[in-house]
């Protein structure tokens, strides 16, 4: 299998401005809450020119320090087959490491950052539609009741759409983006042109006297101040959609310049009037345009909130299709694209999520405390799967991946470290969610390994099936039937619960083995392979990557070409469906296997994954312990 990296692609206009729609949502809208949010531990005290400029220094090294030269610079080389993402960086660390153990260590760091941005997928639309909408508190106190109401009306109606999909909505995601980021530059531009004495803050000198200063509240200061390089981990995910070049200019020449200007706008507005930090992202705006600045902000909230909760669509699928979660319902919303899904289990599940924390936290600086803990540990989950494959994919010696990584851990570190104290306050949200997501992926994983080694146990050896055949007088039948086994060296059980209750085979006999790679997709000429075991029987194995949807009969009717002759009107496939019981000494831990059998009982069937027509379909039950 080739896994090399996607080959250049020419930077076009239109990729650049969907880049900005799709990409830097999450980061674009970060200035309406992370200036403000930091500020936080410094009003009791009284603002000093110092901490104004200490932490405008702290935002820009973080944006220059993690997003340009962590992921815009470095963790954007090691693509999977040029698809980006936690669980395609992990499946290639996996790939270049050698041993079960290490392969498992690095499973866990990628299932424990898949699990983190599930839970960034919940905060990211309650933070962000709340901070937009508390604009109305600024631009007039009549507001003030109605900010929770029409934050939970916007939520609602955002995810009552998506079964609609994004590709309408997503043509006039990057004008409008593109005008966010030229609007928001303009007001901070306009205040740093008042009082240029802000730009110091350029200086990393300033982060550092901060720190001298009072070392306990940088600190602190530090755990808000990462809410400002939020979805960085979107420009290394969605690197698949667009390639590197056009998210690398997007953000070196229009995204960054415009964050810096608003940030250090922001700041030059506290250090003309402190009493502006109580939201200066709006108070930098005239009166006169603040409502339509809300309007604005609302919809680039919404399409930072889209541009997650597609992520967390597409994370899903990708968890399946790697064995850490049960199959689920995917719904393909788009004709010509195949990464345009929608998944109403994971829907739902972040919809109420969403709506919870809105309720239960109600502002959005109440929420930014929970919010710094899942992106702090999703850096380091990257980090240190980074890590290992530029030292073992790209060669470079222990000393080089020391050095330029070492810097960036201690970096992720302190900023996981400084969202920890948090904990308390809301940064238990993420971590219970994370945790209780590992506690069902790794069940997932455990059952299905247990349920694959007792199949094996049980089952016959095809070699041994067929074999015996000639001699066995089975009545051949006519027709096809379509046999699905997940190992293709044994016989599956549904054809040996067909011999034995109605004592025939069929004339022509498929037995089809889907295989789930640790690569994101399978050029269509490796997609299927067929032998012919004896006359009538073949094996077919079709391959499948972490980014696609398993279609089986569309990929059987290319068995013409391969010289077998395949009708899909004619065509029964014959599924086994199991029902699961503990078993009377249990082998996985009871808390396990209930998890296990719960998934089990409610994933989607076979019929409706595998794309495979329903009315096809024989279904023959078996009782397996586990």
């Amino acid at each position: 299998m080739n896994i090399a990296s996607a080959a250049p692609r020419k930077l076009r206009f239109g990729a650049v401005l969907g880049v900005l729609g799709i990409v830097y949502g999450d980061i674009g809208t970060s200035p309406l809450y992370a200036f403000k949010a930091s500020m936080e531990h410094l009003k009791p005290g009284g603002i000093t020119d110092l901490e104004v400029l200490g932490i405008l220094s702290m935002i820009f090294w973080s944006l220059v320090l993690i997003v340009t030269v962590k992921y815009v610079t470095l963790i954007m080389r090691a693509d999977n087959r040029g698809e980006g993402g936690i669980l395609a960086l992990m499946a290639l660390a996996q790939r270049v490491s050698a041993g079960d153990q290490t392969r498992r260590v690095l499973s866990l760091i990628g299932i424990s950052g898949a699990c983190l941005f599930f839970g960034d997928g919940m905060i990211t639309p309650a933070i962000s539609v709340l901070s937009a909408v508390e604009g109305l508190d600024v631009s007039t106190t009549q507001f003030r009741d109605y900010v929770l109401p029409i934050s939970c009306v916007v939520i609602v109606l955002l995810f009552a759409l998506q079964w609609k999909g994004t590709a309408m909505v997503g043509r006039v995601f990057g004008p409008v983006m593109a005008v966010w980021f030229l609007v928001i530059g303009g007001l901070g531009l306009v205040q740093v042109m008042h009082n240029p004495m802000v730009l110091q803050a350029l200086s990393p000198v300033f982060a550092f006297q901060l720190v001298l200063e009072d070392r306990w509240v940088a600190f602190f200061t530090l755990g808000a101040v990462v809410l400002a390089v939020t979805g960085a981990e979107a420009l290394y995910a969605d690197m698949g959609h667009f390639g590197r070049q056009p998210i690398r200019v997007a953000w070196t020449f229009y995204v960054l310049p415009s964050l810096v200007l608003n940030y250090f706008g922001q700041g030059a507005l506290v250090l003309a009037d402190n009493a502006a930090v109580e939201n200066p992202f709006y108070l930098l705006a005239p009166e006169a345009i603040r409502l339509p600045l809300v309007v604005l902000a609302t919809a680039a909230t919404v399409i930072a909130s889209q541009s997650v909760i597609s992520g967390a669509y597409s994370m899903a699928r990708q968890c399946v299709q790697l064995g850490f979660l049960p199959r689920l319902e995917v719904s393909h919303t788009s004709a010509t694209e195949e990464g345009q899904i929608y998944v109403p289990q994971i829907n739902m599940a972040l919809a109420i999520g969403v709506l919870l924390l809105v309720f239960a936290f109600r502002t959005s600086d109440s929420l930014a405390a929970a919010y710094g803990i899942a992106v702090t540990g999703t850096f380091l989950c990257t980090c240190l799967l980074a890590a290992v494959v530029f030292r073992r994919q790209f060669g470079w010696s222990r000393p080089a991946v020391a050095a330029v990584f070492g810097p960036l851990f201690v970096l992720d570190t302190v900023f996981f470290a400084a969202n920890v104290v948090k904990v308390p306050e809301g940064g238990w949200v993420p971590l219970a969610f994370g945790v209780l997501l590992i506690g069902v992926m790794t069940s997932w994983k455990q059952g299905r390994d247990l349920l694959l080694a007792r199949w094996r146990q049980d089952s016959l050896p095809l070699a041994s099936f067929l074999a015996r055949l000639p001699q066995s007088r089975t009545v051949r039948v006519p027709g096809m039937a379509v046999f699905l086994t997940g190992n293709p060296d044994y016989v599956p059980g549904a054809l040996l619960h067909n011999l034995k209750h109605n004592k025939v085979l069929h004339e022509r006999v498929l037995f089809v083995t889907v295989l789930n790679l640790d690569v994101p997709d399978v050029p269509q000429a490796e997609r299927t392979t067929v032998e012919e075991l004896a006359p009538g029987i073949h094996r077919v194995v079709t391959r499948y990557g972490f980014m696609e949807s398993p279609n089986i009969p569309r990929d059987l009717a290319g068995l013409r070409a391969l010289g077998v002759d395949f009708d899909p009107m004619q065509a029964s496939y014959f599924l086994g469906r199991e029902t699961l019981v503990a078993a009377t000494v249990p082998r996985l831990p009871l808390w396990r296997l209930w998890l296990f059998l719960v998934m089990a009982r409610n994933a989607v069937s076979a019929t409706e994954f595998f794309r495979i027509p329903s009315d096809r379909v024989v279904e023959l039950g078996v009782r397996v312990q586990i």
